[in-house]
């Protein structure tokens, strides 16, 4: 049994996470600000002796004692990190500093939730581990991208200088139950203006392509990588090999959904990635062979009961 601590805990990733560390037997100490996060998500976690939860900011200092952090702390979409680009950029460079000093101090290991967006808007598809990426540092997005990559570096730094156990992953497109309803990811987006029979907005000409994993397949990926052997430390793409475009999505919704919607059309955002998917062969050498389990036409399924309960 571990004493595990899990910043960002009661947003949608960390509530997944939570749930299967506990299960799984530890300690877990829930750290959010609930700035996305939601008491809701954790609501059944209550009863678990073992779970506590602290309200806290990690761009402040935290003294706990933990042997393991998982670092998930950061608004993740656009809707969101832009809101308060100064406080996305805060959250992920200080917050990593803060979560690098606890660990080095109480000898924990530490994974950092990166993200595909550290590769932008990419020149190469799939994209690898290797590819440093083509990111806007002046765009809208970029308190959340550089804010990212700034973070990877520091992680690595502190390894190289203190020898710390660390782990980073780069997720993509993860949905699921437990997604904010509002937080403009295409998933949740489609499904409530279905279920709600307003217009499917989509933002270019529903080309573009996504590639979207399960929450349940990710949450598996990020316990595995946090038990590799302690000289890996990646970063490790996490996602769903299968490619699909925007429009192929909003038709699978509507058609799931039972809407007569119809879909429009708008402008692009700037700095929005025209492709997106992971290339996982290092995910599957270095995690005991793990791949994406769930398809998209079941996890829609369980992500659209999700949010009609969530409407009665």
């Amino acid at each position: 049994m571990k004493k595990i601590l899990v910043t960002g805990g009661a947003g949608f990733l960390g509530s997944h996470l939570c749930e299967r560390l506990l299960a799984q037997g530890h300690d877990v100490l829930c750290v959010d600000n609930y700035y996305t996060g939601s008491k809701q998500n954790i609501q059944h976690l209550l009863p678990n002796p073992r779970f506590e939860i602290m309200r806290h900011d990690v761009t402040f200092p935290l003294y706990v004692e933990v042997d393991e952090i998982y670092n998930l702390a950061c608004p993740a979409s656009p809707v969101h990190y832009q809101h308060d680009p100064v406080q996305t950029t805060k959250t992920s460079v200080h917050g990593a500093i803060n979560m690098l000093g606890l660990a080095k101090r109480v000898g924990a290991r530490i994974l950092q939730a990166s993200t595909s967006e550290v590769y932008g808007d990419p020149e190469i598809h799939p994209q690898q581990e290797t590819y440093w990426g083509k990111v806007n540092p002046i765009g809208i997005r970029s308190c959340y991208d550089e804010g990212k990559r700034c973070a990877e570096t520091l992680f690595f730094d502190y390894q190289r200088q203190h020898d710390l156990a660390i782990k980073v992953v780069r997720i993509f497109n993860t949905y699921g139950p437990r997604m904010h309803p509002n937080d403009g990811r295409v998933v949740s987006n489609f499904i409530v203006q279905a279920l709600e029979g307003r217009d499917i907005t989509i933002y270019g000409d529903g080309s573009q392509t996504r590639s979207f994993c399960y929450v349940d397949d990710l949450v598996e990926a990020i316990i595995r990588m946090m038990d590799t052997p302690r000289d890996f430390h990646g970063p490790v793409n996490i996602g769903n090999p299968h490619e699909f475009t925007i429009r192929e999505l909003a038709e699978a919704v509507l058609r799931k959904v039972g809407s007569s919607s119809k879909m429009i059309f708008l402008d692009l955002p700037q700095d929005d990635p025209k492709q997106r998917r992971p290339d996982i062969s290092l995910a599957k050498q270095k995690l005991d062979n793990w791949g994406p389990t769930i398809e998209l036409d079941e996890g829609l399924d369980r992500t659209i009961e999700y949010f009609r309960q969530l409407r009665t």
